[in-house]
């Protein structure tokens, strides 16, 4: 539909183009026909000679030769040319002084160079104004024709001017004066704008002109309008004369004077500043195709309604259907649930442990009976419930966290927690399964919670006797060596130490402590005196002592650690170069290991001993710099020297450098 209403524009594009085009070839004949009959005056040889004798005598019409009767014949030349050619708007009186001033709004004058009438017709006005504007131009050397203006009676006018030469005169010489006619242009334009045949009830052709920031309507409109009666701002929006004005020759769409919308083509007049337009009414161009689209866009839509209407008919019998459908598998799919919560209850609430279904909003969906019984909760009141106000804040947020996880990544996690309750401190093992969901349940995450609390407790309590297990083997070796009391426990402080500032685990930090604290048990089958003894050892006694804590690790065999501190004590002889008594190299040693090995030589070198004095900070630091790469990594010497230079452990261990004292001996 689009496409034939853009072809019916084109045709009437085509259309209206044709008919300004014979308007303008009507307007621009006038206008020639105007100049042709001035310019058979400005070639009369006894006007050329009358003007040229005039123009020699400074004006003086006494010295022009028979001036009474060439002044009559060309003033009756003058009258009759005007009558023929439409310079005459009536019969005008035969005799007019040449010194009085003209009155009337059409006539041919013949002017010298100084634009004073020589001789005129009868009726010719005044020279003044546009007219003597026109006359100016033509005694520049160029015909003219004048803009429209209102004559002295008020009715516009054209005037026309030609420039005047001397009788014989050069190509190049300068005109001695001007033939300007003037005549008024309301009936002979609107008769040239009119078309011949016109079919088109709305179509007008009119002239226009632009005037500052307006637009002036030279030629009689369709409303009754007179000529320059009209005028309108160059700014109206929508306005078809401003874009004819702007690009002469061009279709445009909008409104015309009387905001119509119109089609419109426009034309330039050739030597005028005017434009001729030509425009159509849209309504009256584009109704007849735009009533048979609408007919077919109506009749187009009310099939398109039937066929919606069938449509709908069909899809409310289907949507019933499916309706009944929907809710048939919505009642199975929920009798499926109960049958599965009703299972599920079966099966969990013999179990000891806890367990619980939520929701991605953190709803409860499922829970059974031991937990219900733990939170004092009816289970019946527990479903869809938000954890938090069953399992309480602190472990809701927790337990949240951690499904969003699950959620997220679809998998499933393990998790210890510790929570502060009423009772005291709870520890709770959790595990999160991810469900995933389907049309009829969305995904959840199951829940499986085991206390744990009474194994923790059981733990630390016999966390607790081994240590005091281990501080009495400690107590016992250090009696042994009295310059080395103290030594297992300040091995074990200043390895947590080290292990902590590298950043390692609770786990492996308590193994540190712990290896540091047993790893010297394997003295005690070295004799006393070894441990004593003052001066260089033999190499069978340096073994003997380097595989001290190979013999303390397989006393400790039988003994069950959570981390790795049988196997740290055994490799704390162990160096990065493989020198060790295992052979073990860098990558090879637990770094608990390599830990120890750097704490119990730093606190060997910063004590004082039986056969030497306790060796200074700054000492100690450069001998274990020195050994990096050989005897240790560099990871745990550098922990120990930012925890001295950053952490005050100079000022915290310092007394490792004191003698022993007579009661430790």
């Amino acid at each position: 539909m689009a496409a034939e209403r853009e072809r019916e524009i084109q045709a009437w594009q085509v259309r209206l183009g044709i008919v300004a085009d014979s308007r303008l070839a009507a307007v621009t004949g006038w206008l020639d026909d105007n100049q042709k009959a001035l310019r058979e005056l400005t070639e009369n040889a006894s006007l050329q000679i009358y003007v040229t004798e005039l123009t020699m005598a400074q004006g003086n019409r006494a010295k022009v030769t028979d001036e009474p009767a060439q002044a009559g014949y060309l003033r009756n030349l003058l009258n009759a040319v005007a009558s023929r050619s439409g310079f005459a708007v009536a019969a005008q009186s035969a005799e007019v002084p040449a010194n009085v001033e003209r009155i009337g709004s059409a006539g041919i004058a013949i002017l010298d160079s100084g634009l004073h009438i020589v001789v005129a017709s009868g009726g010719t006005p005044p020279i003044t104004g546009e007219i003597a504007l026109t006359a100016s131009r033509a005694l520049a050397g160029q015909p003219a024709i004048s803009d429209v203006f209102a004559s002295g009676n008020g009715e516009p006018s054209v005037a026309f001017a030609l420039p005047l030469y001397a009788i014989q005169a050069e190509g190049s010489a300068k005109a001695i004066g001007a033939v300007i006619g003037v005549r008024p242009v309301t009936g002979q334009l609107a008769s040239l704008l009119k078309q011949p045949g016109e079919t088109a009830a709305s179509a007008e052709s009119y002239l226009i002109r632009a005037q500052g920031a307006a637009i002036d309507y030279l030629s009689p409109l369709a409303d009754g309008t007179p000529p320059l009666k009209r005028s309108l701002a160059r700014s109206t929006a929508g306005l078809v004369d401003v874009r004819a004005l702007e690009r002469p020759g061009d279709f445009s769409e909008g409104r015309d004077y009387a905001g119509t919308d119109v089609l419109a083509v426009s034309r330039a007049v050739p030597g005028t500043a005017w434009v001729l337009m030509r425009n159509v009414a849209r309504s009256e161009a584009l109704g007849p195709t735009e009533t048979r689209l609408r007919t077919i866009l109506i009749v187009f839509l009310l099939v398109v309604a039937g066929v919606s209407v069938g449509l709908v008919a069909v899809w409310r019998h289907g949507a019933s259907v499916r309706t009944a459908e929907a809710a048939e598998k919505h009642r199975i799919a929920s009798e499926r649930f109960e049958s599965l919560t009703r299972f599920m209850r079966t099966v969990t609430d013999s179990q000891p442990t806890e367990i619980a279904c939520v929701n991605a909003s953190g709803a409860i969906t499922f829970a059974n009976r031991p937990l219900a019984s733990h939170y004092g909760i009816p289970i019946m009141d527990i479903k869809n419930k938000p954890m938090v106000s069953v399992l309480g804040p602190a472990i809701a947020k927790i337990l949240a966290d951690v499904n969003k996880r699950v959620a997220e990544t679809e998998t499933n996690e393990h998790h210890l927690h510790r929570i502060e309750e009423s009772d005291g401190l709870r520890e709770l093992s959790t595990d999160h399964v991810y469900i995933p969901g389907n049309s009829a349940h969305p995904p959840s995450t199951l829940m499986v919670f085991h206390d744990v609390t009474s194994l923790g407790r059981e733990r630390a309590r016999s966390e607790q006797r081994l240590r005091q297990l281990v501080n009495t083997l400690v107590g016992v070796i250090d009696r042994r060596d009295p310059y080395s009391a103290n030594h297992s426990s300040r091995v074990a402080e200043v390895g947590a130490a080290i292990a902590e500032e590298m950043g390692l685990s609770e786990t492996l930090v308590s193994t540190v402590d712990l290896a540091g604290r047993l790893m010297n048990l394997g003295k005690i089958v070295i004799p006393s005196a070894l441990l004593t003894k003052v001066g260089n050892l033999a190499p069978e006694e340096k073994d003997l002592l380097a595989r001290s804590f190979v013999i303390s690790g397989d006393l400790l065999s039988a003994v069950e650690f959570d981390g790795p501190v049988v196997d740290t004590i055994r490799q704390i002889g162990e160096s990065v170069d493989g020198s060790g008594p295992l052979g073990l190299k860098s990558g090879e040693i637990l770094v608990t290991a390599q830990v120890i090995s750097v704490a119990n030589m730093f606190v060997g070198m910063i004590s004082p001993r039986a056969w030497r004095e306790a060796m200074t900070f700054e000492k100690v630091v450069g001998d274990l710099q020195s050994m990096i790469g050989k005897r240790f990594d560099r990871q745990p010497v550098s922990a120990l020297i930012n925890f001295l230079d950053n952490r005050g452990g100079v000022q915290k261990w310092a007394y490792f450098r004191d003698m022993p004292t007579t009661e430790q001996e």
